[in-house]
């Protein structure tokens, strides 16, 4: 008999994709949108595999359906189409898409040569203005080493030397030759911000606030000052009640709406309203706690503190606000701000009620090997006396990442109704010796290690051949 562990799929897309669109702001007007399209395939049935769901749940000898670009099921004893793909999952996993929500492929791609360099506009403190997709270099070979290591999604950023360094755009790992035809359609833009170290040291050295830590909180909030000035000036006047008496009221600035567009308070005021999700680079817990009052004064939200070596110190607060710690496994004392790290960090982030613990890279080889870097927090905490399961760290790679970047409705998870973003490994992805053996994206194999034909090579490498 078939069991099922979700709904049936056309109940999970009815709930994903009926509802009305809310009108969009016109803080969000996009330009440039997404062009992605799932490429067609047939249903693909996994049987017999170890899956851990995304959502903290484990099952054994266990099957997975895609259908349609989306899973179908999961469960055991599942049924599929007769033109379906068959692969055998005996002693495989099967997990979720990796997420990576702090990534620079693209902006900061290799080769790494100066010409290539289109990560951080360091030509003023603030730069909401600047979006991230539009120095995306979609030829990045690192695109395809990251999803040899089962990387299906990412967020891309701007580099951390400004206050405000810009907008960010979440993507799905496919080979394109534009990056609106990697863009994830709907995923909300991120804004990327930094306290610290970084901008103080960037603008300081030239003369230019900010110089120190107060200079750069007062740099955020005169940002977000001119951003609510901006808000109001740019929201529609309601028309007040005419007396009999009153004269005709038109003219040239009858119905004025604030005036000449400005790009950066377009992303900022996006921000405030919460359209827009802000992610910020911070080491320190007392930064991030100024940081979280800073967000409660102009009405922001913030979505994740990112490399945050010292989370742990308010990892109930963190818990509590909703905010999540997008950390490291171990990376520290490389500047002063890093130097009270510890090995625990996510594993401590993760424990208290509602924690959002999310490992991520920042870096072009950590990307390709994000399961092992989580196999290294299951590590270090066992050390420390806490027991993790694999089941639970794998949400630090995919429903926690997705829930930061606010797309946990449509991936994250192997969920009835949600993309087919899904990874087979050869074993246990936390081993050592973990391969990502065949990686799908909206249920198309784009990945295959046994097959050459299904490993994506960037143009940018063609004819690039070793030489002895």
């Amino acid at each position: 008999m078939q069991k099922l562990l979700s709904v049936g799929v056309g109940l999970a897309l009815m709930s994903i994709v009926s509802a009305p669109a809310p009108a969009a702001s016109r803080f969000l007007q996009d330009p440039y949108p997404s062009t992605y399209a799932p490429i067609a395939s047939a249903p693909v049935l996994i049987s017999n595999a170890t899956v851990l769901t995304g959502t903290g749940v484990r099952l054994d000898n266990a099957d997975v359906l895609l259908r349609d670009g989306r899973i179908a099921a999961v469960g055991t004893g599942l049924t599929a189409p007769a033109d379906a793909v068959r692969v055998d999952g005996q002693g495989k996993w099967v997990t979720p898409g990796i997420i990576d929500v702090h990534s620079h492929l693209g902006v900061y791609p290799s080769p790494g040569v100066s010409a290539h360099s289109d990560g951080n506009e360091m030509t003023a403190p603030v730069t909401a203005n600047v979006w991230a997709e539009h120095s995306v270099w979609p030829q990045d070979p690192g695109f395809a080493a990251a999803l040899a290591g089962g990387v299906t999604s990412m967020q891309v950023l701007p580099g951390s030397a400004n206050l405000v360094g810009g907008r960010g755009v979440t993507l799905k790992n496919v080979p394109a030759t534009t990056y609106q035809a990697m863009k994830f359609p709907g995923a909300p833009w991120g804004l990327k911000m930094a306290c610290g170290e970084n901008p103080k040291r960037v603008y300081g050295g030239k003369g230019t606030a900010p110089g120190t830590r107060m200079g750069n909180v007062a740099g955020y909030r005169a940002a977000f000052i001119d951003a609510s000035e901006y808000i109001a000036k740019n929201t529609p006047k309601q028309p007040k009640k005419k007396r009999w008496f009153s004269g005709d009221d038109k003219g040239d600035s009858a119905g004025d709406s604030g005036g000449k567009r400005d790009l950066k308070l377009d992303t900022l005021a996006g921000a405030i309203q919460g359209d827009i999700r802000v992610h910020i680079h911070c080491y320190r817990a007392d930064e991030m706690a100024t940081m979280l009052d800073l967000s409660k004064e102009f009405g922001f939200k913030i979505a994740a503190f990112h490399h945050a070596v010292e989370a742990y110190k308010l990892a109930d607060r963190l818990a509590e606000e909703g905010v999540c710690g997008a950390l490291w496994a171990d990376w520290w004392g490389f500047k002063m701000e890093a130097f009270d790290g510890i090995q625990e960090n996510i594993a401590l982030v993760d424990r208290p009620a509602n924690s959002c613990a999310i490992v991520h890279s920042d870096s072009p080889e950590g990307i390709q090997r994000l399961n092992q870097e989580a196999a290294k927090v299951i590590a270090n905490a066992r050390r420390a006396g806490i027991e993790i399961a694999p089941e639970r760290a794998m949400m630090w790679l995919t429903s926690n990442a997705a829930r930061s970047l606010g797309v946990e409705k449509q991936t994250g998870s192997l969920e009835a109704g949600k993309m087919g973003d899904v990874v087979v490994w050869n074993g246990s992805p936390f081993s050592s010796y973990a391969l990502a053996e065949k990686v799908y994206v909206d249920g198309h194999q784009v990945y295959d290690r046994q097959d050459v034909r299904r490993q994506p090579l960037s143009d940018f490498m063609l004819g690039q051949e070793a030489r002895p």
